[in-house]
C-alpha cells in the first residue's frame, strides 16, 4: 500500500498533487457544506486535516480511532496554523472503531494511559515520548560507532551477581512444586538447565569490561532486570542500560566520555525533535527547551563526593534524609546540587568504598574509590562509573570483603591476571535519559511496557 507520511506532507507545498496517506482518525467535524477529518499516522505530532464531502457514504465511518486511507490532491489550507489540506477524492475504511474507543478528545490521566498501553502511543504525549525515545536510541548507536567503539550484544542470563545487591530474577527449568533437593535440604541446581543457579542480568558491564580488553572501547545497549520490590515513580524491574567501557583509560577519561555523550544526545534531540520538545514544553514541562539548550552549551561542574558532602551539611535543615559522610546521596541532594548549587549537570567523585560496588579501583586513601556520579537538574543521577579495580590482589579482597563467592568471577578476575590494563566505562539508564530529556515525571511513562511490582501485562 503505497502512501505517503504526513510528516512529509505537511512539508510539501500546495501544488493540487495527488497524495496518499493512511492513519487514524483524531476527530471529525461535520457541517452542512463540508466534513473534516483529523489524521494521525504517527509520523509526527501534527495531524493533517482531510476535506470530504458531508453525504460521503462512508464519513459515518469515520469515527475517532477507525483507520483510514485517503486519497486526493493537496491544496492550500485557510486554516490558520496549517498549511495544507488533503480534498478527499477516495476513502477507504481500513478498520472500524466502535464508539467505545477508550481514546476521546479530552485529557486522561497517566494512571488510566498505563492500563491501556496497547493504545496510549496514539496520544499525543506518548507518541512524542516515543518519538524521542527512538531518536535518543539512534543516537546513542551514532555517538559511539563514530568513535570506533564495538557494540556488544551482553548475555541476558548470568551466573554472576555484577551490582553484588542480590536483587536479580531466578530463571530455571526445574520443578518449583517438587525441586531436587541436596542432602542438606537446599535445591540441587546441579540438575537445572545450566548446571547451576541463574538469573536474569542486571548490567552487562563486566563483559563489556572482557570486551575492552581484547578489542579496546567497546559498548552495550540492551535490557536489564532487577527484582526490587519498589513501587516508586524512579524503578522499573526491565530497563534499558547503555554501558560503554574503554580500554587505557582512568575517571578523568571516564568523565570526559560521559560528557561529551550526554552533550551529543541533548545537541540531537533539540535539532532533530524540536517539534515534540515544544509539545513537553507547552504541556508537560514548562521551560524545558530552554533548560535543555542552556545544558547543551554547558561546562559539566566537578567535586568530589566530601566536598559535595560538605556543602550539604551546611544546609542539612532542609532535607528529609540528613547527609553525612558515608551516606549515599538521595534525591533531594542531588537535585539541591545540580540545581541551586552549580546550576547545572555535575560530577560528584570519589565515594566511600562501603557504599560502592567491588569492581571500582580503590584509591591510594583507602577510604574511597575512583568513581563519579553525573547529576543532572529535575532527574538527579543518571550516569554512574568507575575506574574499574586492575590490581588482581585487591580486587580478590574486596570480594571477600563483600562476602561475595569468588568462583563466580574467576573469568573476571582472570582478565587482571592476564595483562590487566587500566580501564574505565559508565552506565546510562535510557529510561532516565528520556525522562530528563522530556520531563516526564513518571519513569513507568517512557518504557512502552513498564514492568514494576504486580504489573507484567501487554
Amino acid at each position: 500500500m503505497k502512501r505517503t507520511r504526513i510528516q512529509e506532507v505537511l512539508q510539501l507545498q500546495p501544488t493540487r498533487e495527488i497524495q496518499t496517506v493512511c492513519g487514524w482518525v483524531r476527530t471529525r467535524r461535520d457541517s452542512k457544506s463540508v466534513a473534516f477529518l483529523e489524521i494521525n499516522d504517527g509520523s509526527c505530532l501534527r495531524s493533517l486535516q482531510v476535506v470530504i464531502a458531508p453525504d460521503h457514504p462512508l464519513l459515518a465511518r469515520c469515527t475517532t480511532g477507525a483507520s483510514v486511507r485517503v486519497r486526493g490532491p493537496l491544496l492550500p489550507s485557510p486554516a490558520a496554523g496549517q498549511p495544507v489540506e488533503l480534498h478527499a477524492e477516495e476513502l477507504e475504511i481500513l478498520g472500524d472503531s466502535p464508539a467505545d474507543f477508550p481514546l476521546q478528545k479530552k485529557r486522561h490521566s497517566f494512571e488510566f494511559l498505563r492500563e491501556i498501553a496497547h493504545l496510549r502511543t496514539r496520544s499525543n504525549t506518548f507518541g512524542a515520548v516515543f518519538r524521542i525515545r527512538n531518536i535518543l536510541a539512534r543516537e546513542i548507536h551514532n555517538f559511539f560507532q563514530s568513535r570506533g567503539f564495538v557494540y556488544l550484544h551482553a548475555p541476558i542470563i548470568t551466573t554472576s551477581d555484577c551490582e553484588g545487591a542480590g536483587e536479580m530474577f531466578q530463571v530455571t527449568t526445574l520443578d518449583m512444586e517438587k525441586p531436587p533437593r541436596l542432602p542438606t535440604g537446599g535445591i540441587d541446581y546441579a540438575q537445572d538447565f545450566f548446571g547451576r543457579k541463574a538469573s536474569l542480568t542486571v548490567s552487562g558491564q563486566l563483559e563489556a569490561e572482557v570486551f575492552a580488553c581484547s578489542l579496546g572501547d567497546t559498548y552495550t545497549f540492551g535490557p536489564t532486570f532487577r527484582a526490587e520490590n519498589s513501587n516508586t515513580s524512579r524503578h522499573l524491574a526491565e530497563f534499558w542500560m547503555v554501558e560503554p567501557e574503554i580500554a587505557f583509560a582512568d575517571l578523568a577519561d571516564d568523565m570526559d566520555l560521559a560528557e561529551a555523550f550526554i552533550l551529543h544526545l541533548v545537541r540531537s534531540v533539540l535539532e532533530a525533535g524540536a517539534e515534540d520538545l515544544a509539545f513537553f514544553d507547552r504541556m508537560i514541562a514548562p521551560g524545558q527547551t530552554e533548560m535543555l539548550q542552556k545544558l547543551a552549551q554547558a561546562k559539566f561542574a566537578r567535586m568530589t563526593y566530601t566536598e559535595a558532602m560538605e556543602h550539604l551539611v551546611k544546609v542539612a535543615d532542609r532535607f528529609e534524609f540528613k547527609p553525612y559522610w558515608g551516606a549515599d546521596l538521595q534525591s533531594e541532594h542531588e537535585r539541591y546540587l545540580t540545581e541551586e548549587l552549580v546550576g547545572g549537570p555535575l560530577f560528584v567523585t570519589d565515594y566511600p568504598k562501603e557504599i560502592k560496588a567491588f569492581y571500582m579501583r580503590v584509591n591510594d586513601d583507602g577510604r574511597t574509590v575512583a568513581a563519579m556520579d553525573l547529576l543532572v537538574p529535575r532527574v538527579g543521577e543518571i550516569i554512574g562509573g568507575s575506574q574499574r579495580e586492575e590490581r588482581l590482589d585487591v580486587l580478590q579482597a574486596r570480594i571477600r570483603e563483600l562476602g561475595l563467592p569468588e568462583e563466580n568471577y574467576w573469568w573476571y578476575l582472570d582478565l587482571r591476571r592476564f595483562g590487566t590494563v587500566a580501564h574505565a566505562g559508565f552506565g546510562l539508564g535510557f529510561e532516565r535519559m528520556v525522562q530528563f530529556v522530556t520531563g516526564m515525571t513518571n519513569i513507568r511513562d517512557v518504557i512502552p511496557f513498564p514492568r514494576t511490582p504486580g504489573n507484567a501485562a501487554f
